[in-house]
Protein backbone atom coordinates (compact mmCIF):
# COMPACT_ATOMS: atom_id res chain seq x y z
CA UNK A 1 0.00 0.00 0.00
CA UNK A 2 1.13 3.84 -0.62
CA UNK A 3 0.43 6.52 1.20
CA UNK A 4 -2.05 8.29 -1.16
CA UNK A 5 -0.90 11.63 0.71
CA UNK A 6 2.84 11.81 -0.77
CA UNK A 7 4.50 13.44 -3.00
CA UNK A 8 5.05 9.93 -4.78
CA UNK A 9 1.33 9.08 -5.13
CA UNK A 10 -0.02 12.49 -6.08
CA UNK A 11 -0.14 11.75 -9.50
CA UNK A 12 -2.69 9.16 -9.02
CA UNK A 13 -4.76 11.65 -7.24
CA UNK A 14 -4.39 13.94 -10.54
CA UNK A 15 -5.04 11.97 -12.55
CA UNK A 16 -8.35 10.56 -10.82
CA UNK A 17 -9.92 13.87 -9.85
CA UNK A 18 -10.55 15.82 -12.93
CA UNK A 19 -13.41 15.09 -14.90
CA UNK A 20 -16.24 12.64 -14.35
CA UNK A 21 -14.96 11.24 -10.69
CA UNK A 22 -17.77 10.14 -7.79
CA UNK A 23 -16.16 10.72 -4.31
CA UNK A 24 -17.89 7.60 -1.80
CA UNK A 25 -16.66 7.67 1.66
CA UNK A 26 -17.66 5.19 4.71
CA UNK A 27 -19.41 6.70 7.61
CA UNK A 28 -17.71 5.31 11.00
CA UNK A 29 -14.08 5.47 10.85
CA UNK A 30 -14.10 7.49 8.20
CA UNK A 31 -15.96 10.57 7.80
CA UNK A 32 -15.66 10.56 11.71
CA UNK A 33 -13.72 9.39 14.37
CA UNK A 34 -14.90 5.18 15.76
CA UNK A 35 -16.59 5.95 19.07
CA UNK A 36 -17.67 3.90 22.05
CA UNK A 37 -21.06 4.61 21.93
CA UNK A 38 -22.41 4.55 18.05
CA UNK A 39 -24.97 7.56 18.67
CA UNK A 40 -22.55 9.70 19.68
CA UNK A 41 -20.84 9.03 16.49
CA UNK A 42 -20.30 12.49 14.78
CA UNK A 43 -17.79 14.13 12.57
CA UNK A 44 -15.58 16.95 13.49
CA UNK A 45 -16.64 20.65 12.90
CA UNK A 46 -13.54 20.40 10.33
CA UNK A 47 -14.38 17.66 8.09
CA UNK A 48 -18.20 18.93 8.52
CA UNK A 49 -17.13 21.80 6.53
CA UNK A 50 -14.45 20.27 4.00
CA UNK A 51 -16.95 17.66 3.03
CA UNK A 52 -19.61 20.54 2.65
CA UNK A 53 -16.98 22.26 0.16
CA UNK A 54 -16.05 18.93 -1.38
CA UNK A 55 -20.24 17.87 -2.03
CA UNK A 56 -20.21 21.73 -4.07
CA UNK A 57 -17.12 20.53 -6.25
CA UNK A 58 -17.93 16.59 -6.38
CA UNK A 59 -20.49 14.73 -6.79
CA UNK A 60 -20.73 12.91 -3.37
CA UNK A 61 -22.13 9.45 -1.65
CA UNK A 62 -21.72 7.86 1.70
CA UNK A 63 -21.95 4.35 2.12
CA UNK A 64 -22.69 3.15 5.49
CA UNK A 65 -23.29 -0.26 7.68
CA UNK A 66 -26.16 2.29 9.08
CA UNK A 67 -29.67 2.70 8.31
CA UNK A 68 -30.48 5.08 5.78
CA UNK A 69 -31.95 7.21 8.19
CA UNK A 70 -29.50 7.00 10.61
CA UNK A 71 -26.93 8.29 8.63
CA UNK A 72 -29.12 10.93 6.39
CA UNK A 73 -29.99 12.00 9.74
CA UNK A 74 -25.49 12.77 10.62
CA UNK A 75 -25.14 14.33 7.02
CA UNK A 76 -28.09 16.86 7.00
CA UNK A 77 -27.24 20.08 5.36
CA UNK A 78 -24.27 18.06 2.82
CA UNK A 79 -25.35 18.15 -0.56
CA UNK A 80 -24.93 14.33 -1.56
CA UNK A 81 -26.19 12.56 -4.57
CA UNK A 82 -27.22 9.32 -2.38
CA UNK A 83 -27.27 7.99 1.24
CA UNK A 84 -26.59 4.02 1.07
CA UNK A 85 -27.36 2.35 3.88
CA UNK A 86 -26.99 -1.14 6.02
CA UNK A 87 -24.14 -2.21 3.93
CA UNK A 88 -25.77 -1.35 0.34
CA UNK A 89 -28.57 -2.69 0.85
CA UNK A 90 -30.98 0.62 1.19
CA UNK A 91 -32.56 2.34 -0.77
CA UNK A 92 -32.28 -0.06 -4.46
CA UNK A 93 -32.35 -3.58 -2.57
CA UNK A 94 -34.51 -3.08 0.32
CA UNK A 95 -37.64 -5.17 0.63
CA UNK A 96 -40.23 -6.22 3.36
CA UNK A 97 -39.04 -9.61 2.50
CA UNK A 98 -35.37 -8.53 3.55
CA UNK A 99 -36.84 -6.75 6.96
CA UNK A 100 -38.98 -9.93 7.76
CA UNK A 101 -35.91 -12.03 7.58
CA UNK A 102 -33.63 -9.95 9.54
CA UNK A 103 -36.83 -9.65 12.28
CA UNK A 104 -36.72 -13.17 12.54
CA UNK A 105 -33.18 -13.13 13.79
CA UNK A 106 -33.54 -10.81 16.60
CA UNK A 107 -35.19 -12.97 19.76
CA UNK A 108 -33.14 -15.74 18.50
CA UNK A 109 -29.52 -13.38 19.35
CA UNK A 110 -30.94 -11.65 22.14
CA UNK A 111 -31.42 -15.38 23.56
CA UNK A 112 -28.19 -16.68 23.12
CA UNK A 113 -25.98 -13.38 24.15
CA UNK A 114 -28.13 -12.62 26.94
CA UNK A 115 -25.52 -13.89 29.27
CA UNK A 116 -22.75 -11.81 27.71
CA UNK A 117 -22.15 -8.59 29.53
CA UNK A 118 -20.89 -5.84 27.47
CA UNK A 119 -22.80 -6.92 24.13
CA UNK A 120 -25.15 -4.60 22.13
CA UNK A 121 -27.36 -5.71 19.24
CA UNK A 122 -28.26 -3.08 17.35
CA UNK A 123 -31.33 -3.72 14.80
CA UNK A 124 -30.79 -2.03 11.65
CA UNK A 125 -34.07 -3.07 9.57
CA UNK A 126 -31.96 -4.58 6.77
CA UNK A 127 -29.03 -5.91 9.00
CA UNK A 128 -28.12 -6.30 12.47
CA UNK A 129 -24.78 -5.41 14.35
CA UNK A 130 -23.59 -6.96 17.57
CA UNK A 131 -21.38 -5.45 19.08
CA UNK A 132 -18.66 -6.30 21.55
CA UNK A 133 -16.38 -3.25 22.25
CA UNK A 134 -17.29 -2.95 25.69
CA UNK A 135 -17.07 -6.60 26.05
CA UNK A 136 -14.38 -7.54 28.85
CA UNK A 137 -14.13 -11.15 27.69
CA UNK A 138 -14.20 -10.38 24.01
CA UNK A 139 -12.60 -13.71 22.63
CA UNK A 140 -15.22 -16.02 24.67
CA UNK A 141 -17.82 -12.79 22.84
CA UNK A 142 -16.60 -13.07 19.51
CA UNK A 143 -16.98 -16.93 19.60
CA UNK A 144 -20.56 -16.71 21.19
CA UNK A 145 -21.49 -14.42 18.68
CA UNK A 146 -20.46 -16.48 15.62
CA UNK A 147 -21.81 -19.73 17.52
CA UNK A 148 -25.55 -17.81 17.75
CA UNK A 149 -24.87 -17.17 13.76
CA UNK A 150 -25.52 -20.76 13.34
CA UNK A 151 -28.77 -20.59 14.53
CA UNK A 152 -30.12 -17.46 12.24
CA UNK A 153 -31.46 -19.02 8.55
CA UNK A 154 -30.15 -16.82 5.94
CA UNK A 155 -27.59 -14.87 7.55
CA UNK A 156 -24.28 -13.98 6.34
CA UNK A 157 -21.60 -12.29 8.55
CA UNK A 158 -19.39 -9.52 7.93
CA UNK A 159 -16.81 -9.06 10.42
CA UNK A 160 -15.71 -5.18 11.46
CA UNK A 161 -13.90 -3.55 13.82
CA UNK A 162 -15.32 -5.18 17.39
CA UNK A 163 -18.62 -5.13 15.65
CA UNK A 164 -19.86 -8.62 13.58
CA UNK A 165 -22.51 -7.34 11.37
CA UNK A 166 -25.38 -9.97 9.97
CA UNK A 167 -26.87 -9.10 6.74
CA UNK A 168 -29.19 -11.83 4.62
CA UNK A 169 -27.37 -14.17 2.12
CA UNK A 170 -27.09 -12.75 -1.19
CA UNK A 171 -27.84 -9.10 -0.10
CA UNK A 172 -26.26 -6.37 -2.02
CA UNK A 173 -22.50 -4.88 -0.60
CA UNK A 174 -20.83 -1.66 -0.98
CA UNK A 175 -18.85 -2.78 -4.19
CA UNK A 176 -22.48 -3.16 -5.84
CA UNK A 177 -23.57 0.14 -4.07
CA UNK A 178 -20.90 1.86 -5.47
CA UNK A 179 -21.08 0.70 -8.75
CA UNK A 180 -24.82 0.87 -9.31
CA UNK A 181 -24.22 4.76 -7.79
CA UNK A 182 -21.48 5.75 -10.57
CA UNK A 183 -24.00 3.93 -13.62
CA UNK A 184 -26.97 6.20 -12.12
CA UNK A 185 -24.97 8.96 -11.89
CA UNK A 186 -22.98 8.32 -15.20
CA UNK A 187 -19.63 8.72 -13.42
CA UNK A 188 -16.90 7.28 -14.92
CA UNK A 189 -14.50 7.13 -12.23
CA UNK A 190 -14.98 6.25 -8.28
CA UNK A 191 -12.42 7.65 -5.21
CA UNK A 192 -13.51 5.13 -2.31
CA UNK A 193 -12.53 5.70 1.07
CA UNK A 194 -13.22 3.46 3.86
CA UNK A 195 -11.34 1.94 6.91
CA UNK A 196 -13.16 -1.78 7.38
CA UNK A 197 -14.13 -4.83 6.34
CA UNK A 198 -17.41 -4.38 4.72
CA UNK A 199 -15.07 -1.67 2.80
CA UNK A 200 -13.65 -4.37 0.54
CA UNK A 201 -15.52 -4.91 -2.00
CA UNK A 202 -15.43 -1.47 -3.02
CA UNK A 203 -12.01 -1.75 -2.43
CA UNK A 204 -11.63 -4.64 -4.77
CA UNK A 205 -13.52 -2.69 -7.68
CA UNK A 206 -9.93 -0.96 -8.04
CA UNK A 207 -9.35 -4.44 -10.49
CA UNK A 208 -11.20 -2.85 -13.01
CA UNK A 209 -9.39 0.35 -13.31
CA UNK A 210 -11.62 3.18 -12.71
CA UNK A 211 -12.20 2.24 -8.83
CA UNK A 212 -9.19 4.24 -6.74
CA UNK A 213 -9.42 2.55 -2.99
CA UNK A 214 -8.33 4.47 -0.15
CA UNK A 215 -8.54 2.56 3.70
CA UNK A 216 -8.06 4.79 6.98
CA UNK A 217 -4.90 2.90 8.08
CA UNK A 218 -2.55 0.36 6.37
CA UNK A 219 -3.31 -3.07 6.08
CA UNK A 220 -1.65 -5.31 3.92
CA UNK A 221 -4.19 -7.77 3.60
CA UNK A 222 -6.60 -5.21 2.20
CA UNK A 223 -7.56 -4.72 -1.61
CA UNK A 224 -7.21 -0.91 -1.22
CA UNK A 225 -4.18 0.11 -3.16
CA UNK A 226 -3.26 3.53 -0.80
CA UNK A 227 -4.54 4.50 2.47
CA UNK A 228 -4.50 7.23 5.01
CA UNK A 229 -2.41 6.96 8.10
CA UNK A 230 -5.93 7.65 10.26
CA UNK A 231 -9.11 9.19 10.65
CA UNK A 232 -7.55 12.58 10.92
CA UNK A 233 -6.09 12.62 7.48
CA UNK A 234 -9.15 12.57 6.52
CA UNK A 235 -9.43 16.59 6.14
CA UNK A 236 -5.80 16.63 4.55
CA UNK A 237 -7.21 14.18 2.20
CA UNK A 238 -10.78 16.42 1.26
CA UNK A 239 -8.41 19.60 1.25
CA UNK A 240 -6.21 17.92 -1.26
CA UNK A 241 -9.31 16.97 -3.56
CA UNK A 242 -11.10 20.49 -2.98
CA UNK A 243 -7.59 22.20 -4.74
CA UNK A 244 -7.18 20.00 -7.54
CA UNK A 245 -10.74 20.41 -9.01
CA UNK A 246 -10.23 24.24 -7.50
CA UNK A 247 -6.98 24.31 -10.14
CA UNK A 248 -8.77 22.09 -12.21
CA UNK A 249 -11.44 24.42 -12.85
Amino acid sequence: MRHILSVRSRPIVEKFAPGNVLLAFDFDGTLAPITSEPDRAVMRGSTRELFHSLALKYPCIVVSGRCRADIRRRLRGIGLLEVVGNHGIEPWDSSPALAQTVKTWIPLLKQRLKLLPGVMIENKQFSISVHYRKARRKKIAIKAIKQAAKTLPGAHLIGGKQVINFVPQGSPDKGRAVETARRKHHCDRVIYVGDDETDETAFALAQRGHVLGIRVGAKRSSLADFYIRDQREMDRLMSSLIALRARGA
